[in-house]
């Protein structure tokens, strides 16, 4: 679902994330996309990802250096933590609930970074997933996540972004965090980097007028960047016993256009549009976005490590 452009272009909304946007020299074509998703190679997290580089309708182009997105940063090595303060990142905003960050640990971050825990429920995916697997019940298992049933629990998953208020809430702050950055670099998570911190920067790059086509494509990349680690993830389960039929679980590790229809169905249902529901839904106020500084003329350059 696009954002209405007409409404975004012609208010204050062409500025309503543009902290993270700087024109380009020269003007680009309407319908050009974006350039290659850069990724933060790291050996303790795999789905870091630099959200600049995608062109505007306006054409412009999100700025690189500025707004990151990744998966959970606990199990960082000590030279990822090094490349990590190259990003020179201001706060770390945390979607997990307390219980996934109880299972995998708190974030190892560089000194002087602002830890924010800010929970986004994923309506109980995380539990749900430890009971099916420790149950080592192939039977349970196919009951709980087989025949279809673990995706519609992922669908369910994307309808709360919308129905939440608590949801609506927390994401509202983190978009109107990130319109008053400045020239301070974020990054937000949650525990794969796919679902929350994807709907997360669905709505960013849209907002900041990136094709719907672009805005996708950054939301299915998750898909390649996590491949590799969760089929081990998956071979590890069966060696070790615990899963006869781990394929059960692919619908819980993926992102799927599914996924996001249905938030965006859920959108559409109850707000009519994605411009309102940034605005009466999430409750970001135009007038006072636009006030925020110009970032014209200081396209930062690809960080250190990416690609």
């Amino acid at each position: 679902m696009p954002l209405s452009r007409r409404a975004l272009l012609s208010t204050a909304t062409a500025a309503v994330l543009t902290a993270a946007v700087a024109p380009t020299a020269l003007a680009r074509p309407r319908t050009a996309t974006a350039t290659a998703v850069r990724h933060i190679p790291l050996q303790g997290a795999v789905n870091v990802r630099d959200l600049g580089g995608y062109l505007t309708y306006t054409g412009g182009r999100v700025r690189h250096g500025l707004v990151y997105r990744s998966d959970a940063l606990s199990k960082l090595t000590d030279a990822d933590v090094t490349t990590l303060a190259g990003l020179r990142l201001g706060r770390v905003v945390d979607f997990r609930i307390p219980l996934e960050v109880q299972y995998d640990g708190a974030d190892r971050l560089p000194a002087g970074v602002v830890p924010v825990s800010r929970s986004v429920t994923d309506n109980g995916l995380f539990g749900q997933l430890l009971a099916a697997i420790g149950s080592r019940d192939p039977v349970r298992q196919e009951e709980m996540l087989g025949g279809g049933r673990a995706a519609a629990f992922m669908r369910e998953v994307y309808r709360t972004f919308v129905t939440s208020a608590a949801n609506r809430e927390r994401f509202g702050t983190t978009l109107r965090e990130l319109a008053g950055l400045g020239s301070t670099p974020s990054l937000y998570h949650c525990t794969s980097g796919k679902d929350r911190t994807g709907w997360t920067s669905y709505l960013l790059l849209t907002a900041l007028g990136v094709p719907e086509n672009a805005a996708v494509g950054d939301y299915l990349a998750s898909n390649t960047f996590r491949a590799a680690y969760d089929a081990k993830v998956r071979e590890g389960l069966k060696q070790g016993g615990l899963m006869q039929n781990p394929d059960l679980i692919i619908p819980l590790q993926e992102v799927r256009t599914e996924y996001l229809d249905t938030a965006l169905n859920e959108v559409k249902a109850g707000y009519g549009s994605l411009f309102r529901y940034l605005t009466d839904g999430l409750g970001l106020e135009l007038r006072t976005l636009a006030q925020l500084p110009d970032p014209r003329g200081d396209e930062a350059t690809p960080p250190p490590g990416a690609r």
